[in-house]
C-alpha cells in the first residue's frame, strides 16, 4: 500500500495492489522457517525487504529575473539562490531544481536591459531542471518565447534535446480554436531509478495579462481539465507526480486558518487544489507572490513569495521492492529562508553565477546610471509592502497616469489630438522611485534611467481611444474582477479625473459618479483617453477599451516617463484622493440631529415634573375623605367585612390618583362575592350531609 504521512492511500490503484503484493510476499516469507532459508545459499531476507530512496525536490517562483542580492529586501541574488541549491545537493545528490514560473519579464534593469539573457543563463548554470511557463514569459510574445527564450535555455541542457521546452512546460495552453498543446505539456525525470512527473499548467487569466496581439495564435484553457487529464496519460509511467502551476491563492500564513481559507476559496486555484487528481502528490504555485507551506486535503500545497527569498522544499521517500514495485511512502514539505537575519545570502555564492552578474551590473551601470529627474519624496505603488496589493490607490499609480496625460497633451514629441484622462494599470508597475540614495551613489532625490526603467519595464507604448462616459464607467468597473487571483486591480487616474465608488457592490454599480475638472462626466459624450497598448488592447481585463479603436502613438512607456522626469524641476508624489469611496451615511446627519434634539428634551421635562408634583399633594388629600365615609355606610349590613376593608382602603388612593379608586372598589366587591360562593357551597355541603344522616 503506498502511503504518506500526510494521508492514506492517494496513489493509483496499479501502485497499491503492487505495493500491497510485495508486503503480502514478504510478511508471508518471514513465517518459513530459518533452517529452510539458511539450506537455499542463494537466498538473502533483506532481498525482499523493500529498500527506501530520499528524493529532495526544491523549487521558486515568480523570480522575475532579481539576480543582484539585496539585503535590504531580503534576496540573495542569483548566485545566493544557486549556491544555495548546490549545498542543498552535495547534502542530498537525488535533488531536483524547478520553478513555477515568471522566471523571466518584469525584471530589475540590470537584467531588463539585455532582455533577461542574464538571468536565463544564471538559471541555467544553476541546473533548473524543469519549469512551467509564466505569464511574464509571453511579455514580448509566444514567438519570442519559441524562438529565443526556449533555445537559449537549449545550450544548457546537454544531452536532453527538449531542455528548452521543458523549461517553459503549459499543458493548458492550446493552438488557436483547437485542443492541440502549443508547449510540452509534462517532463519526467529519473532519480537513483525513481520517476518523478512534473506537470506544467498556468492561469487562464494570462489571457487578459499579456498583449493580445502576442498571443494572437494560442489560448488558455481550464487548467483542472488539463491537470487530470495528463495525470492520468502518465501514472502508468511514474513514481511521483509534482504540479507547477502558475497559479496561486491570495493569502499568505502557515497557521491552519490561512490553509483553510486557501482550500475553500472561490477561485479557479481553489477549484484546483480541491479537484486535482489524487495522482498528484504535491502542488507548488505562483503568480500571486504569496507566502504559504500548507497541507490541503493531505497534499502539499506551497509557494515561496516571490524574488528568490526562499525555497519550496518537498523531501520525498519512496520505497521500492525486489520485484522493482514501488511506492510513496511519505512527502513532508516546508520554506527555506535563502537570507539571514540581516538580510545577507544563507549560503555561499556560486562563484560563476556571481560572474555573470557582475557583467550584467557593468553593463547595465553604463547604460543606466545617467541621472534623468529629481523626486521629492519616495514614490510607491500600493499596499504596506509597497507592490503587495494591486487593489489599492497608489501615490506611483497616479503619477505615471500624470505622465501619460502630459505625453498626449504638453509632449512636444507628440503631434496627435491632446488627451483628457490617462489610466495606468497597476500590474505594470514593477518598482518604486525612493528618495534616498541607492548604492551607485547618484544622491538623494535624483532618479536615474535604470530606475525610472525599473518602474515599467515591459517597453509598451500609448495609445489614445475614443470612449464615451458610458465606456470610462464600464473599464472602472472592471477593476473589480471577483474569482480571479487577484480580485481588484485599482487603475492609477490623472489629475483632473475623479470618480465615487462602493468597495462591496454588486457587479456594474460600484462606480456612483464621476468628474473632470468639477464637471460631471456625460455618459454619452466622448472623451480622449490615453493608456499603454497592453491594457488598450484588453490586458488585465480591461476589456472595455475595446469598445472604441484605439491609435498607437508611437511613444514608449519608459521614454515619456523619462522625458517627463527630465522637464520637471522636481517631481512630487500624485495626491491621493482621486478615487473617493463612497459612503451612504453621509446623507443623513440632518435627519439624525433634530429628532434627537426635540422629542429628547420635551418628554423628560414636562412629563416628569408634573405627575411628580399633582399625585403627591392633591390625591393624598381628597381619595382620603371620600373612601372612608363610602365604603363605611354600604358595607356595614356585611358582618365584620367593614372593619378590614375600610382600613386596607385608606392606603390605596395615596398610591395611585384620581379614579384609579374604580379599579380597587372593582376588586373588593369581586372578593365579597367569591366568599359568598364559597358560604353557599359550603351550606349546600352540609345540608347533602344532614340528609343522608336522616
Amino acid at each position: 500500500m503506498r502511503i504518506t504521512s500526510h494521508t492514506f492511500p492517494r496513489a493509483s490503484v496499479r501502485r497499491c495492489i503492487g505495493a500491497g503484493a510485495a508486503f503480502a510476499t514478504a510478511g508471508a516469507l518471514l513465517f518459513v522457517p530459518q533452517a529452510a532459508l539458511a539450506a537455499d545459499g542463494d537466498t538473502d531476507l533483506n532481498a525482499i525487504v523493500a529498500s527506501t530512496t530520499d528524493i529532495q525536490i526544491v523549487g521558486i517562483n515568480d523570480f522575475h529575473g532579481r539576480i543582484e542580492a539585496d539585503a535590504y529586501g531580503g534576496l540573495p541574488g542569483a548566485s545566493g539562490l544557486v549556491g544555495a541549491v548546490r549545498a542543498l545537493e552535495a547534502e542530498n545528490p537525488n535533488t531536483l531544481f524547478v520553478s513555477s514560473g515568471d522566471n523571466i519579464g518584469a525584471s530589475t534593469f540590470t537584467s531588463f536591459i539585455q532582455q533577461d539573457t542574464p538571468t536565463m543563463e544564471s538559471l541555467g548554470l544553476g541546473g533548473l531542471d524543469v519549469s512551467v511557463v509564466g505569464n511574464h514569459e509571453f511579455d514580448q510574445g509566444f514567438a519570442d518565447l519559441t524562438d529565443r527564450v526556449q533555445p537559449f535555455y537549449q545550450q544548457f541542457g546537454g544531452d536532453n534535446a527538449e531542455y528548452g521546452a521543458d523549461l517553459t512546460l503549459g499543458a493548458n495552453v492550446y493552438k488557436k480554436g483547437t485542443t492541440e498543446p502549443a508547449l510540452k505539456e509534462y517532463a519526467i525525470r529519473e532519480v537513483d531509478g525513481i520517476k518523478i512527473g512534473f506537470i506544467g499548467t498556468i492561469t487562464a487569466d494570462t489571457q487578459t495579462l499579456v498583449s493580445p496581439a502576442g498571443i494572437a495564435d494560442i489560448e488558455f484553457g481550464d487548467q483542472l481539465e488539463a491537470v487530470n487529464r495528463v495525470a492520468a496519460e502518465i501514472d502508468d509511467q511514474v513514481d511521483v507526480t509534482i504540479l507547477l502551476t502558475h497559479s496561486g491563492a491570495e493569502v499568505s500564513g502557515s497557521d491552519d486558518t490561512t490553509c483553510t481559507d486557501i482550500e475553500n476559496e472561490d477561485t479557479d486555484f481553489g477549484a484546483l487544489v480541491r479537484g486535482a487528481s489524487p495522482a498528484v502528490d504535491a502542488i507548488l504555485s505562483g503568480h500571486t507572490h504569496q507566502n504559504y507551506p500548507c497541507t490541503i486535503e493531505g497534499r502539499p500545497v506551497l509557494q515561496t513569495g516571490s524574488y528568490g527569498a526562499n525555497l519550496s522544499k518537498l523531501d520525498i521517500q519512496v520505497s521500492t521492492d525486489n520485484a522493482g514495485v514501488t511506492s510513496l511512502v511519505s512527502i513532508d514539505s516546508s520554506l527555506l529562508p535563502l537570507t539571514d537575519e540581516e538580510g545577507n545570502p544563507a549560503y555561499a555564492p556560486a562563484e560563476d553565477v556571481q560572474a555573470v552578474v557582475d557583467d550584467a551590473v557593468a553593463y547595465a551601470e553604463i547604460q543606466g546610471n545617467e541621472p534623468v529627474g529629481t523626486i521629492s519624496a519616495d514614490i510607491l505603488r500600493g499596499g504596506e509592502v509597497p507592490g503587495d496589493d494591486r487593489g489599492v490607490e497608489s501615490t506611483m499609480g497616479n503619477l505615471v497616469a500624470d505622465m501619460y496625460l502630459w505625453a498626449t497633451t504638453d509632449y512636444a514629441k507628440y503631434g496627435g489630438e491632446a488627451a483628457d484622462i490617462a489610466f495606468m494599470n497597476p500590474g505594470g508597475l514593477r518598482d518604486d522611485l525612493i528618495f534616498a540614495s541607492s548604492n551607485v551613489g547618484e544622491g538623494d532625490g535624483v532618479v536615474t534611467y535604470a530606475e525610472a526603467a525599473a518602474v515599467q519595464p515591459f517597453a509598451n507604448t500609448l495609445t489614445t481611444s475614443e470612449l464615451t462616459g458610458a465606456d470610462i464607467k464600464e473599464i472602472l468597473e472592471e477593476q473589480w474582477q471577483p474569482g480571479n487571483d487577484r480580485p481588484k486591480l485599482h487603475l492609477g487616474v490623472s489629475d483632473g479625473f475623479s470618480y465615487e465608488y462602493i468597495e462591496d457592490a454588486a457587479a456594474g454599480e460600484h462606480v456612483v459618479s464621476m468628474t473632470l475638472d468639477g464637471a460631471e462626466i456625460d455618459p454619452a459624450a466622448t472623451y480622449t483617453v490615453t493608456t499603454n497598448s497592453f491594457i488598450a488592447a484588453g490586458g488585465d481585463g480591461f476589456t472595455s477599451f475595446s469598445n472604441a479603436p484605439y491609435r498607437d502613438t508611437g511613444l514608449i512607456d519608459l521614454e515619456a516617463s523619462v522625458d517627463y522626469l527630465s522637464e520637471h524641476d522636481v517631481v512630487d508624489p500624485a495626491p491621493l484622493g482621486r478615487a473617493v469611496e463612497y459612503v451612504e451615511e453621509e446623507p443623513t446627519p440632518e435627519p439624525t440631529v433634530e429628532p434627537t434634539a426635540e422629542p429628547t428634551a420635551e418628554p423628560t421635562v414636562e412629563p416628569t415634573a408634573e405627575p411628580t408634583a399633582e399625585p403627591t399633594a392633591e390625591p393624598t388629600a381628597e381619595p382620603t375623605a371620600e373612601p372612608t365615609t363610602e365604603p363605611t355606610t354600604e358595607p356595614t349590613a356585611e358582618p365584620t367585612a367593614t372593619a378590614e376593608p375600610t382600613a386596607t382602603a385608606e392606603p390605596t388612593p395615596s398610591e395611585t390618583p384620581g379614579n384609579e379608586l374604580s379599579p380597587t372598589g372593582g376588586e373588593m366587591s369581586w372578593g365579597l362575592g367569591l366568599g359568598a360562593a364559597f358560604m353557599i357551597a359550603a351550606g349546600l355541603v352540609i345540608a347533602t350531609r344532614m340528609r343522608r344522616k336522616a
